[in-house]
């Protein structure tokens, strides 16, 4: 009796092995030899739209979802204060092109011939005592005047020529007016402010926000009556023409993929597969995703970031689906 039990546990336990066994061994073949999944998903190139300057949200002509044309209008931006700056650079050019004109045209008609006559006069008594002079040296030299009179009607004369040549001087500087360094000077004046209307005008267009590339708006962050400081987002637009696929695979599982390779992805979203371009492998740095080969440590394997994009076009692939490669 005591045989026949030890033998029924032996034939349970031996039951039992036999079951485990099998069992391990299909899950060896079965299931041990199932591909690995990597699952990705879809991204897209996109540009945010901001201004330059501070100002409010007048109005948005575009909601999200909407795709938008190089050249349309998106928003247009109020900002009282480059109005103000556009009366002060104006202003400023008024005065030194009022400045530059007097300095390029010399004094007024008035003062010219003012000169011109002080001149003439001037000349006439240079003429008046230069003849003196001569009708006293020669009486001088017949020795009838004396040497003291001579000598008065010659410094009667030599003033006079001074005289004349200062008003001659007075009448040329009239008529050319201010030196070639004060003309140079006012019209670079002209120049400066003229520049800052420039920058103000340029700052002006920023208040007009135009779409520079086609896509579709993905984002808008300000709503109408904000106020929006100098480089904050408006919206935010992606190019849907620029679409790829974004992996984060161990080194273990690139197996000799380099850039340049097709592969075959599956879309959840669609239940197709699609072909796909290898076109950047890049490390993902010390910060990410690790993965030990061994207990004790040895060696680690690191994670990349894997993009491909699809080899043609494939509508209806939106930012955010989920992509699966075995």
């Amino acid at each position: 009796m005591s045989k026949a039990k030890n033998n029924s546990v032996l034939i349970a336990l031996a039951a039992f092995v036999a079951v485990v066994l099998i069992v391990g061994a299909i899950g060896f073949f079965a299931i041990g030899k199932d591909d690995e999944i990597i699952q990705g998903q879809i991204d897209v190139e996109e540009y945010r739209v901001s201004s330059k300057v501070p100002s409010r949200v007048l109005h948005i002509f575009v909601k999200e979802g909407d795709y938008v044309n190089v050249g349309d209008t998106l928003a247009i931006l109020e900002a009282p204060e480059l109005s103000a700056k556009e009366m002060q650079a104006q202003g400023a050019i008024d005065a030194a092109s009022a400045l530059s004109d007097m300095a390029q045209n010399g004094a007024r008609k008035e003062q010219i011939q003012g000169a011109y006559e002080l001149w003439q006069q001037a000349k006439a008594a240079k003429e008046i005592a230069e003849k003196s002079y001569n009708r006293v040296q020669r009486l001088y030299s017949e020795g009838v005047m004396t040497a003291q009179k001579r000598d008065e009607a010659l410094a009667m004369f030599k003033a006079s020529e001074a005289q004349e040549k200062a008003a001659k001087s007075q009448y040329d500087m009239a008529q050319n007016g201010a030196r070639a360094e004060e003309k140079a000077a006012a019209k670079a004046q002209v120049k400066a402010f003229s520049g800052q209307m420039a920058e103000v005008k340029a700052f002006e267009k920023e208040t007009v926000q135009i779409a520079q590339i086609a896509g579709e708006v993905a984002t808008i962050y300000p709503k109408v009556g904000e106020l929006i400081g100098s480089g904050s987002p408006i919206m935010t637009i992606s190019i849907m023409d620029d679409i790829w696929g974004v992996f984060n695979m161990r080194e273990d599982q690139l197996k000799g993929i380099k850039k340049g390779d097709t592969f075959m992805a599956y879309v959840p979203a669609f239940d197709k597969e699609i072909e796909m371009k290898v076109s950047n492998i890049k490390d993902q740095g010390s910060y990410a995703t690790w993965k030990a080969t061994k207990s004790n440590g040895q060696y680690d394997m690191k994670t990349f970031e894997v993009k491909a994009r699809p080899t043609k076009k494939f509508d209806g692939l939106r930012p955010g689906m989920s992509i699966i490669v075995r």
